[in-house]
């Protein structure tokens, strides 16, 4: 019997609501590194929320917005990274994705929203978010919220400058390794390392001279221009670092 050999190689998809606003490439990046669900993300001016994907169906409601506005989440699929099997004459091709594990839904926080309070609604029940430990009871309905609280920062470039000089900010889980390297240093990808404070905040403060300075930061193993700076340039191989003129 004749067969028919069907070869693919296959690349890390996500299935994500892409937007005109922000940095969706980062923020699928973001997607892409967790194990499993977790506690709010901040990335960008964005909260990412995760559930496992064993969950029926699992939405999200925000206090600021009355709970007016159910956000569904949506399933993240992976690759299967492998090679497609040998198949006879009328054997369909194996799906070539396989579950994440996670739900998830990425919420543009408004600029004048310090404290994110939310509840889910988890397969017709609305709940607090079992994956979030900071929590708030309403004193007016007594019901209970999830929070995530904001840090002042999404209409505010980076890096600040400050007294003591530039203080370059990266935001990422709890308990990573993130470095930051540029042409003031030579481009050392391990000379400078950010310090982790509050959770999933990395800072690191430099007094650097005046003029233009080129730099990036790198996160496991990786090197990414700074999201909250829109100021870049591109190599030839389309690899971006980001831009600052120090007066």
């Amino acid at each position: 019997m004749k067969r028919i050999l069907a070869l693919a190689f296959f690349t890390i998809i996500a299935v994500f609501p892409l937007s005109a606003d922000g940095e969706t490439y980062e923020l699928i990046d973001r997607l892409l590194t967790l194990k499993g669900p977790c506690a709010p993300l901040i990335q960008e001016d964005s909260v990412i929320f995760t559930a496992p994907s064993t969950l029926r169906r699992v939405g999200i409601a925000f206090a600021h917005e009355n709970f007016a506005n159910i956000y569904w989440f949506r399933q993240l699929l992976i690759s299967q990274d492998r090679l497609a099997p040998v198949l006879l004459p009328g054997q369909k091709i194996p799906d070539p994705y396989k579950d994440s594990g996670i739900l998830f839904y990425v919420y543009k926080v408004p600029e004048d929203v310090m404290n994110l309070e939310y509840r889910l609604v988890i397969n017709g029940l609305w709940t607090t978010d079992p994956q979030n430990s900071l929590l708030k009871k309403d004193p007016v309905s007594g019901l209970t919220f999830s929070t995530v609280y904001i840090p002042p920062r999404f209409s505010k470039a980076s890096p600040q400058n400050g007294v003591n000089g530039l203080t370059f900010k990266f935001y990422a889980p709890e308990g990573e390794t993130i470095t930051l390297a540029g042409d003031f240093n030579g481009w050392d990808p391990f000379m400078y390392e950010l310090k982790e404070y509050p959770s999933g905040v990395y800072s690191l403060t430099l007094a650097l001279p005046p003029g233009t300075h080129q730099y990036v930061f790198f996160h496991r193993g990786r090197r990414f221009a700074d999201p909250n700076n829109p100021n870049r340039v591109y190599a030839r191989d389309g690899s971006a670092a980001s831009v600052i003129v120090i007066p």
